[in-house]
């Protein structure tokens, strides 16, 4: 879900579980949750994730897998003159669920982060070889299937502890608003989606968040985001593209004007006054 419209984007695709994608523009930000795991393996460019609890870099030769129901923000970057190129497969809870529909698996329900599995051979020949595909007008009907089992299967091979992810089926149960929403809130997402990953409905959201903030989301969620905005500019000496995207805002000019009407000033008036130019 594109949050820049102008920008350049480019994908073919095996299926619509296998991807290669094309950034060719400046960058391309993006606040998403992710409905599936995402394998990812990184041809050309960079990309930053940020999430709650950590931030994380990843560029050319990279390969991680991002677990479902997860929320962050992406940023993606064309790098040494090459556009940020990547192959993403989608592991999805359809698939998954034959592959392990005959496996004898108890899995340790635990939140999971982000998964590196950079520079190991079996998994890079895996991904690798989907790259003639791509260019092909007639595939093979089960090339999808068997692909993206041979990567399920050389997951488990190399991490032990991946069947407690790909095996969690379950739906986001009703948390504890006031901490989710405390840790979450730099995250552009609807209010839609807000509300699932807090084990609500909508209408049930809205009311709990107003008993628990005594305000509305949209008012928390703009106050929160530019408190840590002038924290990053003060404490870290960030510059104010960086911030706008990692807090939350959409475009530069909204999150300068919404900063100054709250502040008095301006970022670059901040920044000046503790001494970045």
């Amino acid at each position: 879900m594109p949050n820049q419209p102008a920008m350049e984007y480019k994908a073919r695709y095996i299926t619509e579980d296998i991807k290669l994608s094309c950034y060719e523009d400046k960058f391309f930000k993006s606040d998403i949750m992710f409905e599936h795991h995402m394998l990812i393996w990184f041809l050309s460019g960079e990309t930053k994730i940020v999430q709650a609890d950590a931030t994380y870099v990843f560029k050319k030769g990279n390969i991680f897998l991002i677990p479902r129901n997860q929320l962050a923000t992406i940023i993606n970057y064309p790098k040494d003159g090459a556009p940020h190129k990547t192959v993403v497969m989608h592991l999805t809870e359809e698939r998954l669920k034959k592959f392990y529909a005959n496996l004898s698996v108890k899995p340790k329900q635990a939140q999971h982060g982000i998964l590196s599995f950079s520079n190991h051979p079996l998994l890079e020949s895996c991904l690798a070889s989907l790259l003639p595909y791509f260019d092909m007008s007639t595939l093979p009907g089960d090339i999808a299937t068997l692909k993206i089992t041979e990567a399920i299967s050389i997951l488990r091979a190399i991490d032990q502890s991946i069947d407690d992810v790909l095996t969690n089926f379950e739906e986001p149960g009703k948390v504890d608003l006031i901490g989710y929403m405390e840790k979450n809130f730099m995250f552009n997402l609807s209010l839609d989606k807000f509300g699932y990953l807090t084990g609500r409905s909508l209408t049930t959201f809205k009311r709990d968040f107003r008993k628990a903030f005594h305000t509305t989301p949209q008012k928390w969620l703009t106050q929160k985001r530019l408190e840590l905005a002038h924290y990053q500019f003060v404490e870290k000496k960030k510059k104010p593209i960086d911030v706008c995207y990692e807090v939350g805002f959409e475009n530069l000019s909204h999150f300068s004007f919404a900063f100054k009407k709250k502040y008095g000033y301006a970022p670059t008036e901040l920044l000046e006054k503790s001494g970045r130019s």
